[in-house]
């Protein structure tokens, strides 16, 4: 919306989008910044408050804005600062911790302001679910304001979230130096859903894969799969505006994985020098950490090394074998049952951690942990909606495709998410902890 030097204000129209914005920020920062000398990094502050603003065609200001600027005052480098007001609208929406900092008197502020840090450790799970006139008006509903510390262009033009048409950001950058901040670009203009804060040790975008190594040197653990003979169904739901609307698809026969890929296949890909981590934990739990652009390395590497067609599935695809013939809203029936899947309420096998693959029953196509376990990766970019999706089960590869989709929801999540339905988006090179993915195999 403004610049202000080193600064910039931003403006959202949803407390979820706003919040998600800022840890991107940080949580990329945290990657760029660690090959770099500690006199050359960018480091922000960033605070975000919720509150009616007067807008102009170049301006932006009130008591909202204010608050906003003064929360950000407080913060330290690479913290995200809320407001109580942004709080009591998220707690429950974004995958992240907050420490209450209590009442906060602020300059020029007449009441406290209730303030809260954003944690990087996730323990509060959710889902992430006009025209402005150059003339004065006030925005009397979700209007966000999120004040930055840092250099605005380097930030708009390198972190993978995006701003949406009804977004700004302002920014100051105590400890940036000239050679740190390239040239000036128009920011990018829309915004994607996303679970914020992944671990600050793979923040980072992941690398390239080095070349492979010969199929013939390397033994290579194919994941077991399972054909579908393809058919006919109704994608979506009315449960949610992101499974709208509720269209038939037609999907081809493929095959796909029984179980998500598990941390021992994805190790031997990075034993073979074509993933970009080792993962850690046991060998039979399904990975997790993953970005989408991890998930396509390994798809490649096993490619490559089988000469066969791996793949991520397409999210129809996904759907389709989630659902394994039925349409009720779990395809075991309509209603929860304990002990089906592994998520936050979902029975007794639920726990800190994703459990090993294969821990639950499988559905009438004979797959497991298609929903709970780990979210997973899919070919599809990220569309808010289904408006205009494609009919024959392929990918929906066209529009911005910054932001890619996944499916199942995560042993951190509650039971709506492991409806075969539901659906979120996430930034395409970010990793986070509940992230996995399994494969899919044409014909």
């Amino acid at each position: 919306m403004k610049t202000t030097g080193d600064g910039f204000i931003a403006i959202f129209d949803s407390p979820v989008e706003a919040v998600r914005c800022s840890i991107v920020i940080q949580q990329n920062l945290i990657g760029r910044n660690a090959s770099l000398p500690k006199d050359t990094r960018i480091e922000y502050r960033i605070g975000v408050n919720l509150g009616d603003v007067i807008v102009e065609s170049d301006d932006i200001y009130g008591d909202g804005v204010n608050i906003a600027s003064r929360i950000e005052g407080i913060a330290e480098p690479g913290q995200v600062f809320i407001s109580g007001a942004i709080y009591e609208q998220i707690k429950h929406k974004v995958v992240c911790g907050y420490e209450s900092l209590g009442d906060r008197k602020v300059k020029n502020i007449t009441d406290p302001v209730r303030v809260y840090k954003v944690l990087p450790d996730a323990d509060a799970v959710g889902k992430t679910k006009g025209r402005r006139e150059n003339i004065l008006i006030f925005l009397l509903s979700l209007t966000l304001l999120v004040i930055a510390t840092g250099v605005l262009w380097y930030l708009l033009t390198q972190a993978p979230g995006k701003v949406s048409e009804q977004a700004a950001l302002r920014a100051a950058s105590p400890n940036a130096s000239p050679a740190a901040s390239p040239s000036p670009q128009p920011p990018p203009r829309e915004g994607v859903a996303q679970r914020p804060q992944p671990s600050p040790s793979s923040a980072s975008s992941p690398p390239s894969p080095a070349p492979l190594p010969s199929p013939s040197t390397v033994p290579v653990r194919e994941p077991e799969m399972v054909a579908i003979r393809g058919g006919s169904f109704a994608m979506g739901s009315n449960d949610d505006p992101t499974e709208r609307p509720v269209h038939q698809v037609t999907v081809k026969p493929f095959s796909i994985g029984k179980y998500p890929v598990t941390v021992q296949e994805w190790n031997e890909c990075a034993a073979a020098k074509a993933c970009g981590f080792t993962a850690i934990g046991k060998d039979d739990a399904p990975v997790s950490n993953v970005s989408w652009t991890d998930a396509q390395q390994y798809a490649a590497y096993l490619a490559q090394a089988t000469k066969k067609t791996y793949r991520l599935p397409s999210e129809a695809e996904w759907e389709y074998a989630a659902r394994g013939g039925t349409q009720t809203r779990y395809w075991w029936g309509d209603k929860l049952q304990p002990g089906m899947a592994g998520c936050k309420d979902c029975g007794d096998l639920a726990a800190e951690q994703p459990a090993k693959v294969g821990s639950f029953r499988p559905n009438p196509f004979g797959l497991h942990d298609m929903g709970g376990g780990v979210d997973q990766w899919v070919e599809d970019c990220w569309h808010k909606t289904y408006q205009g999706a494609p009919g024959d089960g392929s990918a929906w590869s066209s529009g911005d495709c910054s932001a890619h989709v996944l499916r199942s929801g995560s042993w951190k999540n509650d039971s709506r998410y492991v409806r075969p339905s539901n659906r979120d988006g996430y930034d395409t090179n970010v990793r986070y902890p509940t992230h996995g993915f399994r494969v899919a195999l044409s014909p």
